[in-house]
């Protein structure tokens, strides 16, 4: 049997760095004190989310991966702990501007980054004033020394609702999907709660690829935003196995049997019958 433990953490965040990398570090301690191996953290926890307006000013926050004080800072921790962090940040590329996150394992290394495909342009959460669109293609990376064939495959919150993302990372081979999260309250409707759009469209794609799903989102009222966490881990059936609420801060785990998750998946046969020959039309930008 080959398992693995994956945490998500929820929390709040304000407009102090420093404080934000302390609070994320005590539930990353948290988290490894329960045996999670693999730990994520939310989308951006930088700082507060700034894409909710248009600010040239903001700039100066992004750096390159190998600068910047969230990457440094889990970095530190990862090694310190044996643990794995994909660590969401806000990239400086030379002139370019990215969603990134960086795959940090458990011996503080940079496994590599991978770029957010995905960014929206919508009322309060207006990323593409800040962030091109990702480069590197979706990305799956080892698992950790105990599990190291169970490949993590993690895409970054818009990402989260495109069926085609979760498949092309369990093509390459993924194991588990992760998604940090930073999405809440819809300023242009304030009757229109998404909360519950968000955790189906991530259920959908545990059941139709039978894989555990990991999402961690940030709680709290930033600026009149507020957002609604409900972070969750599913099995592979889209079960939900472990969860927070609207304004809980902390840790949830999980631990997998990635064995299981591997004969499910063979037997529901939904990759021995897929049709690729079919499915050209999803390519044409038509």
């Amino acid at each position: 049997m080959t398992q693995i433990t994956v945490a998500a953490l929820q929390l709040g965040f304000t407009a102090d760095i420093d404080a934000n990398i302390a609070n994320v570090s005590r539930l990353v301690r948290e988290a490894a004190a329960r045996g999670a191996q693999v730990i994520l953290p939310p989308e951006l926890f930088e700082g507060e989310y700034f894409c909710r307006v248009e600010d040239e000013g903001l700039f100066a926050n992004a750096a390159p991966v190998g600068e910047h004080k969230a990457v440094l800072a889990m970095q530190a921790l990862a090694e310190a702990l044996k643990v794995t962090i994909p660590t969401s940040f806000f990239e400086a590329d030379g002139p370019h501007h990215y969603n990134s996150l960086a795959m940090i394992g458990p011996d503080g290394e940079v496994q590599g980054v991978y770029r957010k495909s995905h960014i929206p342009d919508g009322p309060g959460y207006e990323e593409k004033f800040y962030f091109r669109p990702g480069n590197t293609g979706f990305k799956v990376w080892r698992g950790p020394p105990a599990a190291p064939a169970a490949k993590l495959g993690v895409g970054v919150c818009w990402d989260q609702w495109y069926p085609e993302t979760a498949r092309a990372m369990m093509l390459m081979g993924a194991e588990l999907l992760f998604y940090p999260t930073a999405i809440g309250s819809e300023p242009h409707d304030t009757s229109l709660d998404t909360a519950r759009l968000w955790r189906r469209a991530m259920v959908g794609h545990a059941v139709s690829n039978v894989v555990p799903v990991i999402a961690a989102n940030r709680i709290g009222v930033e600026h009149g935003q507020t957002f609604y966490g409900t972070s969750f881990i599913t099995d592979e059936r889209g079960d939900i196995i472990a969860e927070l609420d609207r304004e809980e801060e902390g840790v949830i785990t999980a631990t997998i049997d990635i064995d299981r998750v591997r004969r499910h998946r063979a037997a529901f046969g939904f990759f021995r019958d897929r049709r690729p020959d079919l499915y050209g039309r999803l390519v044409q930008d038509i």
